[in-house]
């Protein structure tokens, strides 16, 4: 039997720069990975079976994390198989990346258990087949992504504690992308590519022009989604209304979570504890280091 974590990330900025011919969106954006995760059991299987057992938010066959055991499985022509274990503490469709983290671990545990010996780079290719932020929870650190999200460089971030609010709304990343407002602000703006350095860790500049000695160049940055959400959501609205009281109040990814950053964990707590009635609410850390960085 082996444990593991699969943490939560937040998008600290998200801007959408362009839409492909294949149907999807160019993104900046930059991302972090938080003290909240689900936790997988993995135990190994002497036939090819690949079991769920745990919390399900849907059909077995697709949940994330029974797809990335297919796939590895398929792709690496294993004969082995396994029975996954999960218990969701991430909130379905809060723009968090639950499901995308559980498929990373998975691919993680099952390199490790079916002794494949695979390079992250192999895994990440398979990582995208499964969804754009599946690639970002290979990484050891805080990361900026380009492209759909999966052209990936490390992010410098000072240490910070977050204030996190779900509303209990779903909010269908889907519609967001095709909403008429993302269509006429995509007409409008244009962005050029993060310069070289750019926000990167240990880069020469934040932004052009700029230093960032305290790895805040991110808060210059915003949403475009989160107009978007919040005009079509009022739980939303409603949570960055009260949010904003306390900090800088943001959304993540295409919500339905916000969050806001502070300095100290009793700065976080202070949010979080004042939290209305009927929403859920933690008070976490931004990790420096992915929980299985050294894998």
């Amino acid at each position: 039997m082996l444990g593991l974590p699969a943490p939560a990330k937040l998008n600290l900025f998200l801007r959408v720069i362009g839409r492909r011919a294949d149907g999807y969106h160019e993104l900046q954006t930059g991302f972090v990975a938080i003290g909240l995760a689900d936790s997988l059991d993995f135990e190994l299987l002497d036939d090819v079976r690949i079991e769920r057992r745990g919390d399900l938010t849907g059909p077995p066959e697709n949940d994330l994390a029974v797809r990335a055991a297919h796939l590895l499985q398929q792709q690496s022509r294993s004969r082995q198989g396994v029975k996954v274990d999960l218990r969701k503490r991430i909130p379905t469709g809060g723009g968090l990346g639950g499901g995308s983290s559980d498929a990373a671990t998975t691919l993680l545990a099952l390199n490790r258990l079916w002794r494949l010996h695979w390079e992250r780079a192999r895994l990440a290719e398979l990582a995208l087949q499964l969804g754009a932020d599946v690639p970002f929870f290979l990484q050891p650190g805080p990361a900026l992504g380009e492209g759909v999200g999966e052209r990936l460089r490390p992010l410098a971030l000072t240490p910070c504690w977050y204030a996190l609010i779900h509303p209990h709304v779903a909010v269908s990343t889907s519609e967001i992308f095709r909403s008429r407002e993302l269509t006429a602000h995509l007409e409008a703006f244009k962005i050029k590519s993060f310069p070289e350095g750019s926000l990167i860790a240990g880069g020469p500049s934040t932004a052009p022009g700029s230093a960032d000695p305290d790895g805040c160049a991110w808060r210059a940055f915003g949403n475009d989604l989160e107009p978007i959400v919040r005009h079509r959501f009022a739980q939303v609205d409603a949570a960055l209304r009260y949010l904003s009281q306390f900090g800088d109040a943001r959304m993540t990814g295409s919500g339905a979570c916000v969050f806001a950053a502070f300095d100290t964990e009793a700065q976080a707590r202070q949010a979080v504890d004042a939290t209305p009635a009927g929403w859920s609410a933690w008070a976490v850390p931004g990790l420096s280091e992915h929980p299985l960085a050294p894998w």
